[in-house]
């Protein structure tokens, strides 16, 4: 693949037999995160944070084997209707407040009700059981194939039922921008524009961890800037592609400094083109595949993403290997076949040589969506849609697309996650209409067969019958065409050599980082 990255190796997974103790590590976000709890939010610069104070009851090594975290064990039943969790004894919220079963049960209820995939991940949790303070178990209506994978504090965080109880619903609690966890790091001050900072917690269940005395994460929205604050040391920690790729070549020539690509098995982000069908533009199919053929994949691939990034047809990332379909219906570039079917569809070049006028919303995370969003204002400018393209930080890009719902069309990422049920049924299932919760149903697409096939899916324990309903699901989201897909993305870490520590499981810097410290 042209411009593909290598991981540097042993980057950040060989962990000193005696860490040195001490000094404040910065890591970068390029966007004001929504919020810093990710109870409620899936947004990648939330996740990022959010970990650092809030856990799971499991954490994942890099083949997604789960491991021990608020939980020290646990046991499926046979027939798959039955989790059960023993929890790690003597853990405090920061607060100083005993964590209990009480805490867990409040958590997964609070994920299906309110967060963008919890909804669908914990759909089959229809009994929460605690019988003692350290024993929570999940009875399911149906069976759960993916569920023991979804126990990431990034995923499905922990939060400390006596703090939400009060203040409101869980989604506008106040607790969400000022956490209590019972991670490795306190949160101490988040100052919007500027930097969230965290120190270490003295406490943590994990004796001896953290390694590091405070962790500061500066918010650097502007690309040259975040390159000049890698390059000079100011940021020692930088995860997401964070940098132009027109810079990465030289960045990684400097001595100082390596690139990690592991970490990301646990996200498997895509990019994509996603429609409001509620615009009456585009209600018609037609139009929908005339903008899949005005766009070439190739250029966003090769020029706006300099040649990083694997071209995707369908809704699932190719990195998500067993469930990826690579011979679905396909749009391929064609200005002309895409002005005809404007055409038949009725919408015509006017005397001015336009179609109709539109706004175009991207996500605010990276050159790729920026670049991109340009770049597909000139194609379709070619096909005689006049585009305006809209920049806006993130919290106001959620709220136009998933509260407002004030958008024509949208160029964004999302992550698949591990499993189809839980990073893409929520953007597909017509039960997952959540005004206000970003990434979840933002299309309105709704079709009953795909409601069907998700939800089969989602209890079928054979992975032959399972892989065969999100095979036929594919292909009728190629026909439906709500959104489609541009690129499999490729993500990095870029790290100073001055840490390790820091990219030890599936989630990478999405993890807590109690691991994290200085080398030299």
């Amino acid at each position: 693949m042209a411009g593909a990255l290598t991981t540097t190796a042993g980057a950040g997974r060989a962990i000193a037999a005696e860490p040195r103790r001490g000094g404040t590590l910065a890591l970068l976000l390029s966007a004001e995160p929504p919020t810093i709890s990710a109870v409620a939010h899936t947004a990648y610069n939330t996740v990022i944070v959010a970990a650092k104070v809030q856990e799971g009851l499991l954490t994942y090594d890099f083949n997604l084997t789960p491991k021990p975290q608020l939980a020290v064990s646990w046991d499926v039943a046979e027939d798959g209707l039955s989790y059960a969790f023993k929890l790690r004894p003597g853990v405090k919220w920061h607060d100083g407040k005993d964590f209990t079963s009480a805490d867990v049960a409040f958590s997964i209820t609070a994920l299906k009700s309110v967060h963008p995939r919890g909804r669908s991940t914990f759909a089959n949790v229809s009994e929460i059981r605690t019988p003692d303070p350290l024993t929570v178990i999940l009875a399911l209506a149906k069976p759960a194939p993916y569920l023991l994978s979804a126990f990431a504090a990034a995923e499905s965080p922990i939060v400390p039922k006596h703090i939400y109880e009060q203040g409101g619903p869980v989604d506008a609690n106040p607790a969400n921008n000022a956490p209590i966890g019972t991670g490795p790091f306190v949160f101490k001050e988040w100052v919007r524009g500027s930097h969230i900072l965290y120190e270490r917690n003295p406490n943590y269940w994990d004796a001896g961890k953290p390694y590091i005395d405070r962790l500061i994460v500066r918010i650097i929205p502007d690309a040259a800037a975040r390159v000049a604050a890698i390059e000079t040391g100011e940021i020692q920690l930088a995860p997401n592609s964070p940098i132009p790729l027109s810079d990465a070549e030289r960045l990684k020539a400097l001595p100082g400094l390596g690139f990690e690509t592991n970490g990301y098995q646990y996200t498997n982000t895509i990019s994509r083109v996603e429609f409001n069908l509620d615009r009456p533009v585009f209600k018609d199919v037609r139009v929908r595949r005339a903008f899949a053929h005005a766009i070439d994949r190739k250029v966003i691939r090769d020029v706006v993403n300099y040649g990083y990034g694997r071209i995707i047809v369908g809704p699932i990332s190719a990195s998500l290997a067993k469930f990826y379909v690579d011979d679905l219906k396909t749009y391929p570039f064609d200005p002309k076949e895409a002005e005809r079917l404007l055409d038949e569809a009725g919408y015509r070049r006017g005397s001015d040589g336009v179609r109709f006028r539109l706004t175009h919303d991207y996500v605010p995370s990276g050159d790729l969506y920026r670049r991109g969003a340009d770049y597909i204002k000139q194609a379709l400018s070619r096909i005689g849609v006049e585009v305006t393209v809209r920049a806006q930080d993130f919290p106001s890009y959620t709220k136009r697309v998933y509260t407002d719902r004030d958008f024509d069309f949208t160029f964004n990422g999302m992550s698949n996650l591990f499993d189809p049920t839980v990073g893409v049924q929520r953007l597909y299932w017509s039960k997952n209409f959540k005004p206000g919760v970003p990434f979840s149903n933002g299309s309105h697409y709704a079709n009953p067969e795909v409601d069907r096939l998700l939800e089969t899916a989602a209890t079928e324990l054979d992975p032959k019958k399972r892989y065969d309903h999100f095979v036929a699901f594919q292909r009728i989201l190629a026909e439906d065409l709500p959104d489609f897909g541009i690129l499999s993305s490729g993500e990095f870490t870029i790290f100073s050599r001055s840490i390790d520590g820091h990219t030890i499981g599936a989630d990478g810097v999405s993890g807590n980082l109690a691991d994290v410290h200085f080398v030299k």
